[in-house]
């Protein structure tokens, strides 16, 4: 059938919503447990899907599934167009909410994800304002418990379990310095952190500590751009999350003989019913960061 034909078969959303599960957890198993269905109902799903497009998009393994390169094509595809369903059956059907949410987040979680929560949010309910407040972990919870947020994100040290909120993200924290730079080889080791209270901070002294490394702190800052400044300098190296590291910064190496930091975690925390402007933006929040996948 020519690709302009009128009569050219419509993608299911249905499959389209299996192909993603399946896509991001790596495992018909695990995904048939979140989209309701068994895995052979997958399998049949995905062989459809492959036989509609005429390519194959999965490359099956032992103990794990992985995207060929027309599957990580269909990936994009297929996210944009479940976005854009969800988009319209929430236009027509989602009651309409008003009001205010008070949203509190670090600068490094803002400038991460903030863009793409606050535009889909914005298309689905343009009827409720966010006000973004941009600070320090602690002084989000604090803000969060005397009611003057509605909606943080903090990040945390690794635990099993967190103390408080839900954790939607978790990855590498390592050493970042900048490239071609000598800081990193000077002794005591300059470091650039965040102020008192940050868990990269902590994490980044007691492995030193741990490690007996001579260090000391010759750069701290409020936010993440002032630290990564330092950092771009070679005034000091960091500790800094993996998925923000671009030049002129690099990861600092098994070379350099530094101590493992371990990952870190970003954790959220919300007052909302169900239905509340509050609870759809929380949902907005866990969507994209499922879907970054940093």
């Amino acid at each position: 059938m020519p690709p302009d034909s009128p009569l050219q078969p419509l993608l299911d959303t249905e499959i389209l919503r299996s192909f993603v599960a399946i896509a991001e957890t790596e495992s018909f198993t695990q995904a048939a447990a979140e989209v309701f269905r068994t895995p052979s109902a997958l399998s049949m799903q995905i062989k459809r899907l492959e036989e509609q497009v005429g390519q194959r998009l999965f490359l099956r393994e032992a103990r794990r599934v992985s995207l060929t390169a027309e599957g990580e094509a269909m990936l994009g595809y297929a996210r944009r167009l479940l976005k854009l369903n969800q988009e319209a059956i929430s236009h027509f059907t989602a009651p309409e909410l008003e009001g205010t949410v008070r949203l509190g987040t670090p600068d490094d979680i803002g400038t991460r994800i903030l863009p793409q929560v606050l535009t889909q949010f914005s298309r689905s309910h343009p009827a409720v304002q966010v006000n973004v407040i941009v600070g320090r972990s602690a002084d989000m919870l604090k803000q969060l418990d005397a009611g003057k947020l509605d909606l943080i994100m903090v990040t945390t040290g690794k635990q099993a379990r967190p103390a408080r909120g839900e954790v939607v993200h978790s990855e590498p924290l390592v050493w970042a310095g900048a490239q071609g730079g000598i800081a990193v080889s000077q002794t005591p080791l300059p470091l650039a952190l965040a102020s008192q209270g940050c868990p990269w901070r902590k994490m980044a002294l007691e492995a030193l500590d741990r490690s007996d490394h001579r260090y000391r702190v010759a750069y701290t800052s409020e936010h993440c751009a002032g630290q990564e400044a330092a950092m771009q300098a070679d005034l000091a190296i960091g500790p800094f999350p993996l998925s923000l590291i671009q030049p002129p910064l690099q990861q600092l190496g098994d070379e350099y003989a530094l101590p493992e930091l371990g990952d870190y975690q970003i954790a959220m925390l919300y007052r909302g019913e169900e239905g509340s402007a509050t609870h759809v933006l929380a949902g907005h929040v866990r969507a994209v960061f499922r879907a970054l996948r940093l």
